[in-house]
């Protein structure tokens, strides 16, 4: 048996075109979804993910903008510019580039941030709501890969889910958003004890802890649907993921590939997320 792969760049191009209608549709209501980028120095990763948002704002009908500050930024200075785009009516969505140079508290940063005009999903009070069950902005990954599990109609009511990793970005909100879905939920992490002990037991497998081939074919059971968030850089400059994805693709049933799997869906999710923003803060003002 060999997996059927979840190509998550097809499933955001279908997604895509239907936010581009969307777009099209506020437009017509005179309202222009906004999207606003903050990023504070010159992290080469961050940048490659900026140019990825604009790419894809200009693609769908978003209206976007880049704020570049210097590494030198103070948290002061920085939330006050955050402030002054909270009060910004034309802005609709904010997203300040993860990860900040390491004066600045992130999470101040993420608090200062209105809810309603948090696109990233990462404010308390959209992870309450989400915790609640309730519609918010859900986090871009973990609301990426279950629309990928969705897409394959994976009936994920009653499955056992296996969480390998417990980040405040994918980790703990896909739990928590497995959960909303009615699965039965075991988070695990690098520190859990006879890990392979809780990975067999499997139905939906979600690996992201950014430790290349952490999980062998040999940690899960046969007919898994295995979800790889990791990406890694191996020896030979070569993206790869969080699994072994030659041998592992042997045994699961269906399974993500690295790269070309989650990924494209995250940015694709943060379009959605600024054109419910501007939805929702449209009819806030009528």
């Amino acid at each position: 048996m060999t997996a059927e792969l979840i190509y998550g760049k097809e499933l955001a191009a279908t997604i895509r075109r239907e936010l581009k209608q969307d777009a099209a549709a506020l437009r017509e209501q005179d309202i222009l979804p906004h999207l606003t980028v903050v990023l504070v120095g010159d992290d080469p990763a961050s940048r490659s993910y900026v140019r990825g948002k604009e790419k894809a704002s200009a693609e769908i009908g978003i209206s976007s903008d880049l704020i570049e500050l210097p590494s030198s930024t103070t948290q002061t200075e920085l939330l006050d510019l955050i402030q002054r785009l909270n009060l910004d009516a034309k802005v609709n969505g904010i997203l300040v580039q993860l990860p900040l140079p390491a004066h600045i508290d992130e999470q101040a940063v993420i608090n200062s941030i209105d809810p309603e005009k948090d696109v990233d999903g990462f404010h308390p009070a959209n992870v309450g709501k989400m915790m609640l069950g309730e519609d918010t902005y859900y986090p871009c990954t973990p609301y990426g890969i279950i629309q990928m599990l969705k897409s394959k109609d994976v009936e994920i009511a009653g499955k056992t889910a296996v969480i390998v990793g417990r980040s405040n970005i994918v980790g703990k909100p896909i739990g928590q958003l497995l959960l909303n879905e009615h699965a039965t939920v075991i988070h695990t992490h690098s520190r859990t004890p006879d890990l392979r002990h809780f990975t067999k037991q499997a139905d939906i497998l979600i690996v992201a802890v950014g430790r290349e081939h952490m999980i062998k074919a040999e940690d899960i059971r046969e007919g898994a649907i295995v979800i790889d968030v990791g990406v890694n850089r191996n020896a030979a400059g070569k993206l790869t993921g969080d699994v072994d994805f030659e041998n592992t693709k042997e045994v699961a049933s269906i399974i993500t590939p690295v790269p070309g799997g989650v990924g494209p869906m995250t940015i694709t999710m943060l379009m959605l997320n600024t054109i419910k923003a501007a939805r929702r803060q449209a009819a806030a003002v009528v």
